[in-house]
């Protein structure tokens, strides 16, 4: 990785606010078209790119089997490097001024029912003791806050104020935000954290969620946990974390939430995030027009 490389990870991290995760990220896709240049050009001066390499590198990559997003995502990066090299002033124009992006399907997330998360939360037996106590909290915490996946692994003692009422959050580039918690989860919070102290050794001790171990809980273990209760209850492809996220949005949309109250909860820095979670809504709407409007009930 050269000096420019270096910076404009310094730059996405300190200035951009990006996760760590994201970076890497960012940082594996350069990498793999630095390699692709060296490969077919005999070239690794990003530089001096011309579009028709670029073109040549998306034609490669959909031969390769790769999906229409994952090109996007890959020429995304691409085009935040670049635009980091204007804003350095070590190119004139950007060879990806006039790309289009690959057309994707809309993939539309279904959310859990009502029925499903009462069948979970109040219909299946946990097991006895800390991890069933934890697996249900998590559970819960997802559904009654909309929090991501990676906001709950980074949960902190420190996250939660006093009395257990209230979460604070630290989301996507390193924004916060307070998340009220609903009145019922409290004696589950108290439960869990009198659980978490019977733990023989903590080696994460600011971590709030554990494994049975001590240690921090990673992302394929929460999604095992999601996945494996769900699975009980759903017949439904994708049961993740994601899922549980999405599913809060659309209950309260279906109950009557304000949209922009909907993104606030879920931390989203603009309203076009949170309008992708609407379509799920617009069936109970539906019901309601079908069986409220005049011309309807003639």
């Amino acid at each position: 990785m050269d000096q420019t490389q270096l910076a404009f990870r310094e730059y996405l991290a300190f200035e951009k606010k990006y996760s760590a995760h994201t970076v890497n990220g960012y940082a594996k896709d350069l990498e793999f078209f630095a390699a692709f240049l060296k490969k077919e050009f005999d070239e690794v001066d990003l530089l001096v790119v011309h579009y028709s390499q670029i073109r040549n590198w998306i034609v490669q990559l959909v031969d390769q089997g790769i999906s229409n997003a994952a090109v996007n995502r890959k020429i995304s990066s691409l085009k935040a490097y670049y635009k980091f090299l204007l804003k350095c002033k070590l190119i004139e124009s950007s060879p990806l001024l006039k790309h289009k992006s690959l057309k994707t399907p809309k993939i539309i997330q279904i959310p859990f029912s009502e029925q499903e998360l009462e069948q979970v939360l109040n219909g299946l037996v946990f097991p006895e003791g800390f991890e069933g106590i934890r697996d249900k909290l998590i559970i819960d915490l997802f559904y009654t806050t909309g929090i991501r996946r990676a906001e709950l692994i980074e949960l902190k003692l420190s996250s939660f104020d006093g009395t257990y009422r209230n979460l604070k959050v630290l989301g996507k580039r390193n924004k916060e935000r307070i998340v009220p918690i609903h009145p019922l989860l409290i004696s589950q919070i108290e439960l869990y954290m009198q659980a978490r102290r019977g733990l023989k050794n903590i080696a994460d001790k600011d971590c709030f969620f554990l494994t049975i171990k001590g240690v921090k809980i990673s992302e394929s273990f929460v999604y095992s946990i999601i996945n494996h209760y769900f699975s009980h209850v759903s017949e439904k492809v994708k049961r993740s974390p994601h899922i549980l996220r999405h599913t809060f949005a659309t209950h309260l949309l279906n109950n009557g939430a304000d949209i922009n109250s909907v993104k606030e909860l879920l931390g989203h820095s603009s309203l076009a995030s949170t309008q992708v979670y609407t379509h799920s809504s617009l069936s109970e709407l539906k019901k309601i027009y079908s069986s409220s409007h005049p011309r309807n009930l003639k």
